[in-house]
């Protein structure tokens, strides 16, 4: 096509707002209704094609096919490298970009990647997706990750970084319906701040919202969405809802009556794409329309919001023009990026423990163990990797041929149903399935791992696959467990007599019958007299027995204990505790007890409470499933090709009785993460050990001419060894009018320093960084007072400080004599923060005796009267004002009527008695009351 012929979108020398805008005026209202879901149509008298959004990219690309795998997203983050997080962005990148020249209707360039909810509660299911508690840290690598997949080019994106899940969304229990309870503090200085630097700096062009509500309102209908993040943030790409969620909005939230009420008010609120049933979501959409609840402007800017983007991925434009148009296909899984995978494993590998036996010395002999010793796990959001190597090879590698023993500790057992006395055997067609008919030599040999809180896989040892279900049955056919549902585990509820009841995944009891194992409730002809089928798990080899005499054999024993990214935590499940599975705590004792030279390898998407192994276990290693590289990264750390300098990205816990309850999202009067926490930890965040030794020598501070502070850390290497350390800086406030951090990451930097090596780090800390979220103002603010700011190793370990005055604000004595909104409260008890569907947010008591309070509020001579936005079902309610404490001195109380429901508002008012001067004002709730907004006047 000539330049003469061209239409105005499709020329590159108009400003791109001029591209989007003759775009989308030149479409009908039909086909701009067809460009609102993820599977965009294509329309061709525009020459536009077919393009999907939305292709899986977390730790590279996924679900396309083979492509390099990198360590899960909790494992990057434990390598506080910034500049290595952005050169793997660029390799998802480039791997993108190839799968989409081979199938560009299919193979979006719109990558749903980076994680970046905030990790304040380690028992979320999906923690190894995201990149650990603090948002200074989260915010500096996810945005280098989204620079590295966007590219460089001041116009063209090699791909588009899709940020998730905003927000508020660290729990898998009831996510579709649940709300996060968060206030405008929590909000403002640690949920949000985890999100703004990758639009503020890095420019990410989507989003994706997250399936539960905040504050009541459900993420797709999240009024911050359009005022913080396309508003404050200038984010100008588009929105996109996750999978299933506006419709769930319906469905789940029960927000709406009607689909056409969900969408209209989804793309009003500032989503672009919907990722749902297209059949029913364009019904719905076209319905809303008519009904007049959605207009077509809310059209042409949702459409032109992700046209925007796609202009910019170079679609419209010739590929000479847009450097990112032809990767070459050697990019896809090169050797640079494997060595690339290789890095980031070893980085990732935290020392949590060395009493001296790390690194190994080439031993004589070396007892590989333990369930993670042979295996490389993928997730559901892992690529499939053109390759594994196991932690067994990696070892194996370096050692002589006969001097590695392996052994995983899983039991070898034959499984008999105990009424037909037969024994479980591989039959069928297919030579796979599951047949209760065989006799005892020819029952089949299965290798039994416990996980833990009832969760058992099984796998064949005559064929390696696992045992799974099918639709017609058992059958020992699965690569791996793993899946949407996990299929290959299962469960065996033991009685007295010692025979077990074996149930599927999914809770049913497995039968015998004539076809095979099925799992289905107790059917006639397939169930014991107690109404379910029992079967007989016989011990042919007791694993713990056969690791314990493997380790007594060797010179050194390696455990590799964890989890499988699958079971017992992962999307939909929350984990049911922190500490590892027994029976793995159990061979990790039995074999410690047999070689005290042991070495315990944790491999997992979160962290563990393993207190014992601390006491115990001369030295302990942690890391993530790690992708392709993990088993050749293991082996480099154990024998000391490198020292290890992973440092942890979320404090680990003793216990989760440590912790509030996992729906808990408020981190300050919670005391969760490093910041608020002040119990005693097994490891803090930020720690990581070393093979050689670092000094902290000097830090000076100073403040800069425009207003930031010049931070100056002189480290040295002491040791004997080259090594990367990971500087850290962090901060804390002085005197303040609110509860501030024990401390807050403030800057970090890993550096390599040879043996002796002294080097001057250099941080700026901007005087943002400094402020809290007032609420008596809506607004941040940086308090006048002193200031420490401290360097070290971790955040448990600050052997520098130095303090500096700050000339900032002194906050005055709050206003209560104007609308002042219920959730800007100082302090609160038996709370949460829900909506008011007039316009922002309400406090809710369902208790009594519940109370907000607003501290330091200028009452003047004297407040005469209390005024109140509220609701109350039946039978209504009160809410007493009391000063200086809850059950302080009362001026008053307001009787609140039963409005009709918990969004039929009211204001109602009462006198007020010696309410004067600055007080402490708390209002005490007395029933099921609603509270959008006050004023004493």
């Amino acid at each position: 096509m000539t330049t003469e012929t061209k239409m105005p979108f499709q020329d590159t020398r108009l400003p791109l707002e001029e591209r989007v805008q003759d775009l989308v005026s030149r479409l009908t209202l039909e086909e701009k209704i067809n460009l609102m879901c993820q599977y965009q149509e294509e329309i061709p008298r525009l020459g536009i094609a077919k393009y999907k959004h939305g292709t899986e990219g977390a730790h590279g690309v996924a679900w396309l096919g083979e492509a390099t795998v990198f360590p899960q997203n909790v494992g990057l983050a434990c390598t506080w490298n910034p500049e290595l997080m952005r050169e793997i962005g660029s390799v998802i990148g480039d791997e993108a970009r190839v799968y989409y020249q081979r199938n560009p209707e299919i193979n979006g360039l719109t990558i749903w990647a980076p994680t970046v909810d905030m990790e304040r509660d380690p028992r979320w299911g999906r923690t190894e997706e995201a990149y650990g508690e603090d948002p200074y840290l989260t915010g500096r690598l996810s945005t280098e990750l989204v620079k590295g997949m966007q590219g460089d080019h001041p116009f063209y994106l090699k791909t588009a970084a899709t940020l998730k899940h905003f927000l508020g969304n660290n729990n898998e229990m009831d996510r579709g319906e649940c709300s996060a309870s968060i206030d405008p503090r929590n909000m403002r200085e640690y949920y949000l701040k985890a999100f703004e630097p990758a639009f503020r700096e890095g420019g990410a062009q989507s989003m994706m919202t997250a399936y539960n509500s905040v504050n009541g309102t459900p993420c797709n209908l999240n009024p911050d969405v359009n005022a913080i993040v396309k508003g404050e943030w200038g984010m100008d790409g588009f929105v996109v809802s996750d999978a299933g969620d506006v419709l769930g909005t319906v469905n789940e939230h029960r927000y709406f009556a009607s689909y056409a009420e969900a969408v209209a008010a989804s793309v009003r609120s500032g989503i672009d794409s919907i990722t749902d049933d297209v059949g029913i979501t364009l019904r719905a959409i076209r319905d809303a329309l008519e009904g007049g609840l959605l207009a077509e402007e809310d059209l042409d800017r949702a459409v032109g919001n992700a046209f925007r983007v796609r202009i910019r991925l170079g679609e419209f434009d010739s590929p000479e023009e847009n450097p990112y148009a032809h990767v070459p296909e050697a990019k896809l899984c090169a050797p640079e990026h494997a060595a690339l995978s290789l890095q980031a494993a070893r980085e990732g590998f935290v020392l949590l423990k060395n009493e001296g036996l790390l690194p190994l010395a080439k031993p004589a002999s070396i007892a590989v163990i333990g369930p993670l010793a042979d295996v490389v796990h993928t997730d559901w959001y892992s690529g499939t990797p053109p390759y594994r190597i196991t932690p067994l090879e990696g070892v194996a590698e370096r050692m002589a041929p006969g001097t590695v023993i392996h052994r995983t500790g899983g039991d070898r057992i034959r499984i008999k149903s105990l009424r037909t006395g037969r024994y479980v055997r591989l039959g069928g067609a297919d030579g796979l399935s599951l047949t209760a008919d065989g006799t005892a030599e020819e029952a089949e040999v299965f290798e039994r791992t416990d996980w833990g809180w009832g969760s058992v896989t099984l796998k064949s040892a005559g064929n390696g696959l696992f045992v799974t279900e099918s639709e017609t049955g058992l059958a020992a056919s699965a690569a791996e467990a793993k899946g949407w549902f996990v299929k290959e585990a299962f469960g065996f509820e033991e009685g007295p007599d010692g025979s077990s009841v074996w149930k599927s995944w999914e809770g049913r009891t497995i039968t015998a019958g004539e076809q095979g194992l099925t799992a289905a409730e107790a059917v006639n002809g397939g169930a014991a007299a107690g109404g379910e089928e029992r079967f007989v798990l016989e011990l042919l080899e007791d694993g713990l027995k056969a690791a314990v005499e493997a380790a007594r054999q060797a010179e050194t024993a390696i455990v590799f204990l964890g989890n499988s990214p699958f079971i017992n935590g992962k999307e939909c499940v929350d984990r049911p505790d922190l500490t590892l599975a027994p029976a793995k705590e159990a061979l990790l004792q039995a074999v410690l007890a047999a070689n005290p030279r042991t070495v315990a390898v944790l491999v997992g998407s979160y962290p563990f409470a393993v207190n014992w192994a601390q006491a115990h276990v001369p030295a302990i290693l942690y890391t993530s499933h790690a992708g392709q590289e993990l088993g050749r990264a293991a082996a480099d750390v154990l024998f000391g090709d490198c020292s290890p300098a992973g440092r942890l990205n979320m404090t680990w816990y003793k216990s989760a009785a440590d912790l509030p309850d996992l729906l808990d999202y408020d981190i300050i009067k919670g005391k969760r993460t490093y910041q608020y926490f002040d119990g005693e930890v097994l490891y803090p965040f930020g720690h990581g050990l070393s093979y050689t030794e670092f000094r902290y020598l000097e830090v000076q501070a100073a403040p800069s001419e425009n207003g930031a502070f010049n931070v100056t850390v002189t480290v040295q290497n002491a040791g004997s060894r080259a090594g990367d350390e990971v500087v850290q800086l962090y901060v804390k406030a002085g005197e303040s009018r609110v509860p501030r951090p024990l401390k807050t990451l403030a800057g970090f930097r890993r550096i390599h320093l040879l043996p002796g090596q002294t080097e001057q780090v250099e941080f700026t800390v901007e005087a943002p960084q400094l402020a809290f979220w007032d609420v008596t103002r809506e607004k941040y603010c940086v308090e006048e007072g002193t200031y420490r700011f401290m360097a070290g190793g971790s955040s448990g370990n600050l052997p520098l400080a130095a303090e500096l005055p700050v000339q900032g604000e002194r906050v005055p004595p709050r206003r209560l004599d104007e609308s002042v909104a219920a959730a800007n409260y100082d302090d609160y008890e038996g709370v949460t923060i829900e909506e008011c569907r007039e316009g922002g947010t309400s406090v809710r008591a369902s208790r009594e005796g519940s109370w907000i309070a607003f501290r330091e509020a200028a009452l003047g001579a004297g407040a005469a009267v209390l005024e109140a936005r509220v609701t109350a079902p039946q039978p209504g309610g009160r809410v007493e004002v009391r000063l200086d404490a809850p059950d302080g001195p009362a001026a008053g109380s307001l009787t609140v009527p039963p409005t009709g429901g918990w969004q039929a508002w009211t204001t109602v008012s009462t006198a007020l008695a010696d309410a004067a001067g600055v007080r402490d004002v708390y209002l005490v709730f007395g029933g099921a009351v609603q509270l959008s907004w006050l004023r004493l006047k």
